[in-house]
Formats: structure tokens, C-alpha cells, sequence
């Protein structure tokens, strides 16, 4: 609910402070008082579309105020979070706009533009009067609005859910058909492709592999000339492996009279002598091992060079041939098959469609049963409004089906009449003034349940009738008051009857300046006003009476009295 509205320097207003409670909250006054303003004043804090004027004549800057309790239910909260906006108690909207037409506007003190300032009040307040309207007016709210009324909000999430599956499953075939066709056309290059490395059967690492061995084989005359070198120094008469064996041979013949230590040494040299023997064995090997052959040199280069000229071929490394080679077999297998994958995922996009489209009619005619009854329930109500020749339809425009989507097949629009006779137009086209706040308010009583924005303006919607009519208007606002908040202006003394908080708006001038105050009234000026209503500028005693009677049937007991003046030039 709207708890608290601040008005600086708004047309008239100088600055402005109201505390509203919930229920029906109605304004009342004589016509120029200022009530409009107010209503203006609001609109602004929603993101309305600005007009330089609404500055205050020696005011330099526009600034209002709405503060709001935070609205229950996840679906707002994910609103706010979807935009990056905390989640308070309060939620503040502000709007400040210049004469130059500029103005900014945030949420709880977060700069934010004023479209999404206005998606967020869209969500908080609509309004419906003589010259503004929001929510209901607006097209693009009725396909929701109708699928929450009707309950099958649900079944709609199927068919979104569904529309989804639909969709990436035809992707996927049309992908599968996209790469066949490409393949096919490339078929020939494919298969001399993988012949070419199927001979060459290239393995992951060969090329490193081969690369260090051509490193090995370019140095084989130094490393074989120092393996000969070596092989002389071990080997020799006097080389190593001689001189340790003479030295273990030596140390063995006084070991015994040495003690521990003559022990280990001569197992140290009988170590060197063992491990000596083992190098020259390798040497050995190393010096007569075919790697080293001249020719294997030869073999090792033309075949590094064979796996670099399919890599540049192919645009890649030589060690990413292997993965070229299974990838143009996996191709070719997918045209050996003769399209059985393409078929398979051809059937699941078929099935995919056709849940979606039993989805589609099935909501369909869950909408047009629900249109039937909104219908029905807002046309009962319009005779009691006074709008006895109107009535509503709800055009269900079913779609070709190639053009049915997440939402459905259909449009979903809410017109009206006003004649006999007279064809359907969109709601805001069909009347205006009161006809048309009353018209909302019909279809607002319908929608009570269905409808999540939590405030609900009407800016005179008595206007032109009287009575029982204007009796009825009440009884409506307060029936929806019972669940939300409603703010009403009204000219209506039964209206104002049902009020649960009453605001009286005045204004007095002086030379210079004059002055706008709005009183909450509490019960005996309450009963005064509404006398003042019923009567005119004379109140009589039986006026008074008669607005005794009309408020012990009507509304409880509203606040005490408090009084806000705003000082306007």
C-alpha cells in the first residue's frame, strides 16, 4: 500500500507531507481545490511523462515522494532483484524533474532510469480517471490478466515450457540438416581427407618424438666419437676398469688386518668395478644401436616432414591429426547412415510440436471460457454504474499456427462499447471522464482476485451520476478496498460515506500567495463535509442528519484528525 506521499513545489504546492492509511482513502473538495494535483503529483513518482509546467511558479525544482509497505509474493521480489534493486521494508520512489524538462528519479535512493521507475510503480499503483489511465489500458496486460483471472496461469507456464522445447528441438534438427548438407557437399574431400591420413596414421606425441630423434641422429658424429673416446679411457690396457680391479685386487690382500674400514673400501671398489663394467657395456650398445644408423635419419625426417605438410593442410598441429582423422570419420559415418540421426531428431521436433500445440488449444479454450465469464460478471455489473447501454467483449484473436508462441495461440485484448449497436474499441477509446473510471471500476470488481497491483486510483469516477448510482460507485470501492488500497477523488457523498480515511482539500488566497491545505478529517468534520456535499454551501440540520445516516451504514470510524497545508503561489 501507499503509505506516505511528499509533494515540493508542484504547480501550486510548496511542500506536502500525507500519511495514508489503508482501505478507502477518498479527497474530496470543491472543483479547483487542488485535488488533480495530487493525482499529478503521483503520477510523477511512477514514471509518468513530464511536463515542465508541473513546476511551481518561482520553484526551480519538481520533487516527489511515494513510499510504499513492500508487496508480498515472489514474483515482485524477483522483479526487483532482476534489476539489481534491494529489498527493504519501505520502498521509496522519488522523482525530481526541472523546468528544463530534465529529471532523475530512484528507488530507495538508487538512480534509476525512468523506465524502469516506471515498470516498478506499474506494478504498485494504477490509476484511473478522466485524463490518465494505467494497467488495464494497456493492451499488452490483458493476456495476463485474463489467464490469472481464469486460474490456468499454470497451464500457460506448460505451453512457455513447451514452446521452449519445441524450438531447441527444431534447432537441433535444422543444425543435424545444416551439417549433412555441408558434409555432402564436401563429401569427395572428406573421404581423400581421411584416406590420406589413414595411410599416414598419425599418433598423438609422434611428431615430438620424431623431432628429438632428428636432434639425436644430426649429432651423431660427435656423440659417437665420444662414446669411442670413452669406450678407450674404461676399456684400455691401463683404463679405468683395469686400474679399479688392480686397486680392489691390492686392498683385498690387506682387508683382513684393516678392520671395518678395509672391509667397506674394498666393497666401494668392488662397487666402481661393477658399475664401470655396466658402462662399458652400454657404451658398447650405444655405439652399435641401429638409432643411430645414417640412414634412419633419413626415414625419421621425411616422416616428420610427412605429418608437418598434413598439419599445415589442415590447418593444425601434427598433433592434433588424430582428432582430424576421427572427426572426418565421424562426418562421413553420419552420411553413411542415411540420415537415421537426422530422422531421430526430426520425430522428437515433431513430438515436441505437437505437445506444444495440444498445450496451445488446450489453453485456448481454457481462455475462452474464462473470457465468457469476465464477461458476463462485468456486464452485470455496468447496469448498477450507470452504464446500462455499455457492455465489455474480449476479443480472443486466434493466430495462424505458424505464428503461435510462448503465449499462445491467440491475442488477447479487452474491448467495450458504450451504444447499442456501436462496434467494440479499445477501452480508452469507448468513453470518457466518469463513463470510462467507471467502466475500469466494473471490471476492476471482476478482476479483484486476479489483479496483484496493490493500489487503485479513481479520479472522479461519480462524475455525472448521483443517487443509487453514485450509492453503487461506493459500495464497489469499498468491496475493493476490502482486499487493496484505493484512493478515490470524489464530488460523491456516498462515496465519501464509505471512506476509511477522508481528506478535504481547500484553498485560500491572499494577495500574494494562496493557500492549499488538506485536512484529514476526523468523525464530526467528517460528517460536516459530507453534510457540506449533500447540501451545498448552506448545511442544514437535515443535511447533517442525512450524512449521519449515510456514514452509520457505510465505513468504519476513520483517524484522527491531521492537517497538512501547502503553501502555493
Amino acid at each position: 500500500m501507499l503509505t506516505r506521499l511528499t509533494i515540493h513545489d508542484v504547480v501550486l504546492i510548496d511542500r506536502l507531507a500525507l500519511e495514508f492509511a489503508p482501505g478507502l482513502v477518498v479527497f474530496t473538495g470543491e472543483t479547483g481545490a487542488g485535488k488533480s494535483i495530487l493525482l499529478d503529483a503521483l503520477g510523477l513518482a511512477l514514471g509518468a511523462r513530464f511536463d515542465p509546467g508541473l513546476v511551481r511558479p518561482g520553484g526551480i525544482l519538481a520533487n516527489v515522494t511515494a513510499e510504499f509497505a513492500m508487496p508480498s509474493g515472489p514474483a515482485f521480489g524477483a522483479l526487483l532483484d532482476e534489476h539489481g534493486l534491494e529489498r527493504e521494508d519501505t520502498l521509496i520512489l522519488r522523482r525530481m524533474a526541472g523546468k528544463d524538462g530534465k529529471s532523475r528519479a530512484s528507488i530507495n535512493d538508487q538512480p534509476v532510469s525512468i523506465g524502469l521507475l516506471r515498470l516498478i510503480g506499474g506494478h504498485l499503483v494504477e490509476i484511473h480517471g478522466q485524463f490518465e489511465s494505467y494497467g488495464l489500458l494497456d493492451a499488452a496486460t490483458h493476456r495476463s490478466m485474463l489467464d490469472r483471472y481464469g486460474a490456468h496461469e499454470a497451464l500457460a507456464g506448460q505451453v512457455r515450457a513447451a514452446y521452449a522445447a519445441y524450438q531447441a528441438a527444431k534447432q537441433a534438427e535444422a543444425e543435424a540438416a545444416d551439417a549433412i548438407a555441408r558434409a555432402r557437399s564436401e563429401e569427395e574431400y572428406l573421404r581423400a581427407g581421411l584416406q590420406e591420413l589413414d595411410r599416414l596414421d598419425p599418433q598423438p606425441g609422434e611428431s615430438d618424438q620424431l623431432a628429438a630423434r632428428r636432434t639425436q641422429m644430426q649429432h651423431r658424429e660427435k656423440i659417437m666419437a665420444a662414446l669411442s673416446q670413452a669406450q678407450q679411457l674404461l676399456g684400455d690396457h691401463r683404463g679405468a676398469c683395469t686400474l679399479v680391479s688392480e686397486a680392489a685386487t691390492s686392498v683385498a690382500r690387506i682387508a683382513p688386518h684393516a678392520g671395518a674400514q678395509g672391509g667397506v673400501l674394498l666393497a666401494l671398489l668392488d662397487r666402481m668395478a661393477a658399475e664401470l663394467g655396466e658402462a662399458e657395456n652400454m657404451i658398447d650398445a650405444m655405439l652399435h644401436d641401429d638409432a643411430l644408423d645414417p640412414a634412419q635419419l633419413n626415414q625419421a625426417e621425411e616422416r616428420l616432414f610427412a605429418l608437418r605438410a598434413a598439419a599445415r593442410k589442415h590447418q593444425t598441429t601434427p598433433d592434433e591429426l588424430p582428432q582430424i582423422r576421427a572427426r572426418l570419420a565421424a562426418q562421413l559415418a553420419a552420411l553413411d547412415d542415411r540420415g537415421d540421426g537426422l530422422s531421430q531428431l526430426a520425430r522428437a521436433a515433431a513430438a515436441a510440436r505437437m505437445e506444444f500445440t495440444s498445450l496451445c488449444r488446450t489453453l485456448s479454450d481454457a481462455r475462452a471460457q474464462a473470457a465468457q465469464r469476465l464477461t458476463a460478471l462485468v456486464n452485470k455489473e455496468l447496469p448498477g454504474l450507470k452504464l446500462e447501454q455499455a457492455a465489455l467483449q474480449i476479443d480472443l484473436q486466434a493466430l495462424p499456427e505458424a505464428e503461435w508462441g510462448a503465449q499462445g495461440g491467440e491475442r488477447v485484448a479487452f474491448f467495450g462499447r458504450t451504444n447499442p449497436g456501436a462496434a467494440a474499441g479499445p477501452l480508452q477509446k469507448i468513453a470518457s471522464g466518469g463513463e470510462l473510471a467507471r467502466f475500469m471500476l466494473a471490471l476492476k470488481v471482476a478482476l479483484a482476485e486476479a489483479d496483484p497491483v496493490p493500489v487503485l486510483v479513481f479520479d472522479e469516477a461519480d462524475a455525472g451520476i448521483g443517487g443509487a448510482t453514485a450509492a453503487s460507485v461506493g459500495e464497489r470501492l469499498a468491496l475493493l478496498a476490502q482486499n487493496l488500497q484505493v484512493l478515490a477523488v470524489t464530488h460523491s457523498p456516498q462515496v465519501a460515506a464509505r471512506a476509511t480515511q477522508h481528506w478535504r482539500v481547500e484553498k485560500s488566497g491572499g494577495k500574494n500567495a494562496s493557500v492549499t491545505v488538506i485536512t484529514q478529517l476526523d468523525p464530526a468534520a467528517r460528517q460536516e463535509e459530507i453534510a457540506r456535499m449533500l447540501a451545498g454551501n448552506k448545511v442544514t440540520d437535515a443535511a447533517r442528519a442525512a450524512a449521519a445516516a449515510l456514514i452509520a451504514g457505510a465505513a468504519p470510524e476513520p483517524a484522527p484528525a491531521k492537517t497538512r497545508r501547502a503553501r502555493s503561489a
